[in-house]
C-alpha cells in the first residue's frame, strides 16, 4: 500500500492547478480588467472580457507561462452586433499589484516586469479586443502615477515573448500599432484590423513595427495611417518572415521589410535570408507617401546586417491609383534578389509611371501581368532585371470592379490560366492554398490545375466555398457565427496550424498545434494512477486519485 500511495502522490503532484475563467464587465464575477490577477494567472487560465458601451480604461502587462495544451488566453466577449470590447489607453490605469517597466510603451504589454516576476511569457493568446489609444498627448496612472505615453508607444507591446497568437484583434489611434522586440519568438498575428496609428510627420513609427524570430502576418486588414503620419503600414526587421494573405492599403510603403538592428542572432539565423510575400493585396492611395510599394534589404546604415537574400514575391495583387510615378519595389543593395511570379501590377496612371526597380538589386521577373510600357526604373537602373518574356502586359488586368476595389478577376480576364511555375526555392508550405476575403477573413483558392496570376484565382459556378459549405474565418476554420470567438478551430485547432510558424531550424511548434489536446499523454505509471506524461490530466481523473489515496490511507491506519 505504501508504493501506491507513493504513487498517487507523485501523480497528484504533477496535476496542474485547475484553470480558472475570469468574467470581466457588466453583470459578471468581476467589473474591471484591474481586478483580474494578471500576477498569478497560470496556464489554462482564460480571461474573457465583455463587451459593454462604455470602453474600459485600463491597461496591464502578461509576464506569465502558459503551456502548449493549455495557453492563457485574453478573450473578448463582442456585443449583441459583434462589437469589440474597448481597451482604451487615455486615462488609463494599471492594476496596483502589477508593477512593470516601459508602462509608457504600450497598453497591453507582454514581458518585461517585477510584479510577476520576470520571466519570458509563453503561449499566450489575445484575441476579440479593440485595443486603442495609447500615444501623446493621452495619459495613464501607473507605477509613477500620472504617466504621458511616449511617442512609439504601442497598443500591443511585445517585449519578450514565445508562442504568441494576436487574433481578431483591431488595433488604432497609437503610435506604433503593433510592436514587438527581438526577444520575441513565434508570433502569429491574423484576422487583425490595423489602422489609424502613427504620429503627425514622424517617419519612426508605424502602423506594424516588429522584430522578432518566427512571424506570419495573415488575413489582417491594415488601413491607412492616421492623417500626416509619415510611418509604414508593416515595416519589420524579423527572421523567418511571411506575409500572406493580407489586405495592406496605404502607408509610406506598404511594406518595410529591412535589417535587424538588434539582435546578431537573428542575422545570423539562416531564415533571415529568405523572406515569403504572396497572396496579398497592395494598394498604394494618391499621395500616400513614398512612391516605392516595398523595400527590401535594409536602412541601419550597417549593410553587413542587410538582409541579402531572396524575397519571394508571388500571386500578389498590387494597385497604385497615385498620380505620378509608382515603383515596385526598393532593393537596398545589388546583393538583394528578388522572384517576383504570377503577380498583377496594375497602376491607373500609364504604364511609364510604372517602374520595376527603384535602382539597385536583382529582380527576376515571371509571368507576371504589368501595365503596358512599363520601365526598368526612374531613377537609373545600377542592378539587374531578368525578364525571360514571360510576362503579360496589357492596359487593364480585367478586374471586376477597380471602382469598388473589388480585384477579383472577371470572366474574359487575361490573367485567367497564365500562371507559371515558382522558384524551386518554394516549398509547399508557400504555394497560395488561400485567398483574402474583406475582411480579416479568407477562403480556399480555388484549382483548376491551372493557376491564375494574381492575388484571386476565378471563383466557379456558386463561388469559392470551404469544404463544408461555409464560409471560412480568420484561423481556417468555419466562421464564428455567434461572436463569441469559438469558430471550430479549424484544420489547425486552437493555434492556427501552419508548420510555416517555424523558424527554419526544425524547432517550432506549429507541426504540433493540430492536436489542441498535446498530442499523445504517454504511459501509466507504476501504482495503477495513470499520470499523464506531457498535457494536462483529464479533470475526472482527481476524483478517483482522491479515492485511491483515501482508501490508501484507511488501509495504513487499519495495519
Amino acid at each position: 500500500m505504501r508504493s501506491i500511495r507513493l504513487a498517487c502522490l507523485i501523480c497528484l503532484a504533477g496535476l496542474p492547478a485547475a484553470a480558472e475563467v475570469y468574467e470581466v464587465g457588466p453583470d459578471q464575477t468581476l467589473q474591471a480588467v484591474g481586478q483580474v490577477p494578471w500576477e498569478s494567472l497560470q496556464a489554462g487560465d482564460e480571461v474573457r472580457i465583455h463587451w459593454r458601451e462604455q470602453a474600459y480604461f485600463e491597461k496591464f502587462v502578461i509576464g506569465r507561462r502558459g503551456e502548449q495544451a493549455a495557453p492563457i488566453v485574453v478573450r473578448g466577449v463582442p456585443g449583441p452586433r459583434g462589437q469589440l470590447p474597448v481597451l482604451d489607453g487615455r486615462d488609463a490605469t494599471t492594476r496596483s499589484g502589477l508593477n512593470y517597466w516601459n508602462e509608457d510603451r504600450g497598453l497591453v504589454k507582454i514581458g518585461g516586469s517585477n510584479q510577476p516576476p520576470d520571466t519570458t511569457p509563453a503561449w499566450i493568446v489575445i484575441e476579440n479586443l479593440c485595443i486603442r489609444s495609447a500615444r501623446p498627448p493621452h495619459t495613464f496612472t501607473g507605477r509613477d502615477g500620472l504617466t504621458a505615453y511616449r511617442e512609439n508607444a504601442a497598443a500591443v507591446y511585445i517585449e519578450k515573448g514565445e508562442h504568441i497568437v494576436l487574433r481578431g484583434l483591431e488595433i488604432a489611434d497609437s503610435g506604433n500599432g503593433l510592436f514587438c522586440a527581438a526577444a520575441t519568438r513565434d508570433l502569429l498575428v491574423e484576422g487583425c484590423w490595423i489602422h489609424d496609428n502613427g504620429m503627425e510627420d514622424d517617419i519612426y513609427v508605424h502602423n506594424n513595427y516588429t522584430e522578432a524570430l518566427g512571424i506570419v502576418f495573415q488575413y489582417n486588414h491594415f488601413g491607412p495611417l492616421r492623417e500626416a503620419c509619415r510611418g509604414s503600414n508593416l515595416k519589420d526587421r524579423s527572421a523567418g518572415l511571411i506575409v500572406r494573405y493580407n489586405w495592406i492599403e496605404g502607408g509610406n510603403r506598404q511594406l518595410d521589410l529591412v535589417d535587424a538592428e538588434d539582435s546578431a542572432e537573428l542575422v545570423a539565423h539562416p531564415s533571415y535570408r529568405q523572406t515569403f510575400v504572396y497572396g496579398n493585396v497592395l494598394i498604394e492611395p494618391d499621395g500616400a507617401g513614398n512612391s516605392q510599394i516595398l523595400h527590401y534589404g535594409g536602412d541601419s546604415g550597417t549593410t553587413s546586417d542587410y538582409r541579402k537574400g531572396t524575397l519571394f514575391f508571388h500571386y500578389n495583387t498590387v494597385v497604385s491609383t497615385r498620380s505620378g510615378n509608382t515603383t515596385l519595389m526598393r532593393l537596398s543593395t545589388n546583393d538583394e534578389l528578388a522572384e517576383c511570379r504570377n503577380n498583377v501590377i496594375y497602376t491607373t496612371e500609364p504604364g511609364q509611371r510604372l517602374a520595376m526597380l527603384d535602382a539597385t538589386g536583382q529582380l527576376s521577373l515571371r509571368h507576371n501581368w504589368l501595365r503596358a510600357g512599363w520601365r526598368d526604373s526612374h531613377s537609373g537602373l545600377v542592378g539587374s532585371i531578368d525578364d525571360d518574356g514571360s510576362n503579360l502586359t496589357g492596359e487593364a488586368p480585367g478586374f471586376e470592379d477597380l471602382a469598388s476595389q473589388d480585384f477579383h478577376l472577371a470572366e474574359g480576364s487575361a490573367c485567367i490560366d497564365r500562371g507559371g511555375a515558382l522558384h524551386p526555392d518554394v516549398v509547399p508550405d508557400h504555394l497560395p492554398g488561400r485567398q483574402y476575403v474583406r475582411h480579416q477573413r479568407s477562403e480556399n483558392r480555388p484549382d483548376d490545375g491551372q493557376a491564375d496570376i494574381g492575388g484571386f484565382e476565378l471563383c466557379p459556378p456558386g463561388g469559392c466555398e470551404a469544404p463544408d459549405g461555409g464560409p471560412i474565418d480568420a484561423d481556417g476554420g468555419e466562421a464564428d457565427a455567434d461572436g463569441d470567438g469559438g469558430g471550430d478551430g479549424g484544420e489547425g485547432g486552437d493555434w492556427g496550424g501552419d508548420e510555416s510558424l517555424d523558424a527554419g531550424d526544425g524547432s517550432g511548434p506549429a507541426a504540433d498545434r493540430g492536436d489542441p489536446a498535446g498530442g499523445e499523454r504517454g504511459d501509466a505509471v507504476s501504482g495503477g494512477c495513470g499520470c499523464a506524461s506531457s498535457g494536462p490530466a483529464p479533470s475526472w481523473w482527481l476524483p478517483i486519485l482522491l479515492g485511491l489515496l483515501a482508501i490508501a490511507a484507511g488501509r495504513s491506519r487499519r495495519a
